[in-house]
């Protein structure tokens, strides 16, 4: 795939996520999102690793979907995600997309329930629970 086309895939992808994460999403505090985005060479340690591995979206077009993330998770105030994406193509999780070749970390800073796709789940959806 071209540099352009993946530039193109990417901005669909983002454009369908925010309306999703919108709509899917509901923070425990009023005006606040419950999300602090961190950058992949963080120090901190994620209390939670995904690997998305390598051919996960072409296992999931040939129906032999892969679980990688759980269909629920738990986690608590302060608690933060990370997911690394091997795959040669971006994954939704959730509110999140996670581009190829990215690792995406997040530190949940409110209570709230997130749910939305999730593409490595065979369920094809997700839900946090931040307590």
């Amino acid at each position: 795939m071209t540099d352009r086309r993946r530039r193109a895939a990417r901005a669909v992808a983002v454009a369908l996520v925010i309306p999703l994460s919108a709509a899917a999403c509901s923070a425990g505090a009023a005006g606040d999102d419950g999300f602090k985005l961190q950058g992949a060479d963080s120090a901190s340690s994620a209390d939670f690793h995904y690997v998305i591995p390598a051919g996960a979206g072409q296992a999931a077009i040939e129906g032999d979907p892969i679980e990688v993330l759980p269909a629920e998770m738990d986690v608590h105030v302060g608690d933060v995600i990370e997911i690394v994406n091997d795959d040669d193509r971006g994954h939704l999780v959730g509110p999140f997309f996670v581009g190829a070749g990215e690792t995406m970390r997040q530190e949940f800073a409110s209570p709230g329930v997130f749910e939305g796709v999730c593409s490595v789940h065979p369920s094809g959806q997700i839900v946090i629970k931040v307590t």
